[in-house]
């Protein structure tokens, strides 16, 4: 620790001293707190001529961004992050986007901290409950993990977003679903009751809102809950029952494949067929204007295969040989 005697008074200060500011700034997206420019031996003169000079330039309250302002979110992020001092974290929308779970980059910052510290252009959630197991860092800067993440989200977020947040965390392979259930169980009064259906459903995670859609769909209408993206006959499928051997694909511009192939769906729904199974293609336009009529279709489908099922003693057998046809 430099003492007070020998810090620096005036602006010019030194090569070393410059590079040591820059080193501690580069590790935190170019921005550096007061209590740091003390620590490397800058007094309030030093800081108050390199603010003059544009060498550094104030962001929030005892936050300066070193030689210029960082443009990107991510310097705007660590900058909240700093100025809520040294236990505050991102959280809830922001810690999402950190982790690219559904929601974009959006204003205010959010972060939280034990106390709700006001700072401009900060959202501050004050958190007594927050543990050290329950932080981490992601790019540099103090984030919230993606369980906490989204038992923070399930207080903010819609049903469609929070669907959307958890299927991206998944997929991307950020979530065990083992440590979501843990930190909902060691979590009273907290809103777990919206996370726990997809710790206790047995589909897996989606890959688009059109998906999180159906789902919601086949819960409104009582229909068994399909398996979701599960590969059949060397093909993925979007939604299946297995003991019917029914298949749903869902078919949309907005949130299917734009450059899909023509030909090679219907490569696909003939192979389908060879295996044994009815394929059955849903687009977005009927799935929103006429529900219960999709869903009187399915349930009759399900319930005619699953007739068909009892009287051969099981499940529809395949009625041809696993093979792809020729054309």
């Amino acid at each position: 620790m430099t003492t007070p005697s020998a810090r620096v008074g005036r602006g010019e200060g030194s090569p070393a001293l410059d590079h040591a500011i820059a080193r501690r700034a580069a590790a935190q997206h170019g921005l550096v707190t007061r209590s740091q420019l003390g620590e490397a031996g800058l007094n309030a003169d030093a800081i108050a001529y390199k603010l003059k000079v544009g060498r550094l330039h104030l962001v929030h309250a005892r936050v300066y961004a070193v030689g210029h302002r960082p443009p990107s979110p991510l310097a705007r992020a660590m900058a909240a992050v700093l100025a809520c001092g040294r236990r505050g974290v991102l959280s809830h929308r922001s810690a999402a986007a950190l982790w690219g779970l559904g929601p974009r980059w959006r204003d205010p910052i959010e972060v939280s901290a034990p106390s709700r510290k006001r700072v401009e252009g900060v959202l501050v959630h004050r958190s007594r409950t927050l543990t050290s197991q329950e932080v981490t860092v992601h790019f540099g800067i103090p984030v919230t993990t993606v369980a906490r993440t989204l038992l923070d989200l399930a207080d903010v977020l819609d049903d469609r977003a929070l669907a959307r947040a958890v299927n991206d965390a998944q997929l991307k392979q950020r979530l065990r679903l083992d440590d979501l259930g843990a930190l909902l169980a060691d979590s009273p009064g907290r809103n777990t009751a919206r996370l726990t259906p997809f710790v206790e459903g047995a589909c897996g995670p989606t890959r688009s809102v059109f998906e999180d859609a159906f789902l919601a769909f086949v819960d409104e209408y009582g229909l068994p809950r399909p398996e979701v993206n599960e590969t059949i006959a060397g093909h993925e499928v979007d939604m299946l029952w297995r003991d019917e051997r029914l298949i749903v694909e869902l078919d949309s511009r907005d949130y299917h494949d734009a450059d899909q192939p023509f030909e090679r769906d219907r490569d696909k729904d003939a192979d389908l067929l060879v295996a044994g199974y009815s394929v059955v293609r849903i687009t977005w336009r009927r799935l929103r204007d006429a529900p219960a009529r999709e869903a009187r279709r399915l349930a009759g489908l399900l319930a005619a295969a699953s007739s068909a099922g009892e009287r051969s003693g099981g499940p529809r057998s395949n009625p041809l040989p696993e093979r792809r046809l020729r054309y």
